[in-house]
């Protein structure tokens, strides 16, 4: 009598190779975590910039010194003119989810800012603006705020609440 021939993989091989691969992925998943706070905390941080040079912009082009009170009214075009003043994945209401990111902007309307060249009303214009992003994930640690003095600031508590228009917050340090 002949034995028979033994072909494939036995069943201690497959359980071994699904060790291998569980045991791969264990320590790669953490790294893909860190991996995606990284860049979602870098798309955060290029939002504000371009909403600070969207505001800068507005106030000296749009807004005869004044800022935009929401993003809504950045992403509306001056007259003759077809580009707005941020794109409209930034613009698409006063608050926008961005990269894992809630992102808010506002300033105070002041009683003696002038009409702007995009449709603003006396009376709406802002004399300083801030903004926040905060993660949506209550797993990414990284809070950003900035307001019309232009620098980014950090912290591992949301900086937006307490965010002045103009000046330094009352916690968080400068991101360089």
């Amino acid at each position: 009598m002949k034995a028979a021939r033994a072909d494939g993989f036995a069943l201690i091989d497959l359980i071994f190779v699904c060790g291998i691969i569980g045991l791969l992925c264990g320590i790669a998943m953490p790294k893909m975590l860190v991996a995606r706070q990284a860049a979602g905390a870098a798309s955060a941080l290029g939002s504000i910039r371009s909403i600070n040079s969207g505001q800068l912009t507005y106030a000296l082009t749009c807004g005869n010194g004044f800022y935009s009170p929401n993003l809504s009214r950045l992403g509306v075009p001056p007259v003759g003119s077809q580009e707005p003043f941020l794109t409209p994945n930034l613009t698409g209401g006063d608050t926008i989810m961005k990269g894992g990111y809630s992102i808010t902007l506002e300033g105070v309307p002041f009683a003696g800012a002038p009409a702007t060249c995009n449709g603003l009303a006396a009376g709406e214009a802002a004399q300083g603006f801030r903004v926040g992003a905060d993660p949506v994930d209550s797993t990414n640690p990284r809070y950003f705020a900035s307001n019309s003095n232009g620098a980014i600031f950090e912290d591992y508590t949301s900086l937006y609440p307490a965010m002045p228009e103009v000046g330094e917050p009352p916690q968080g340090h400068v991101v360089r």
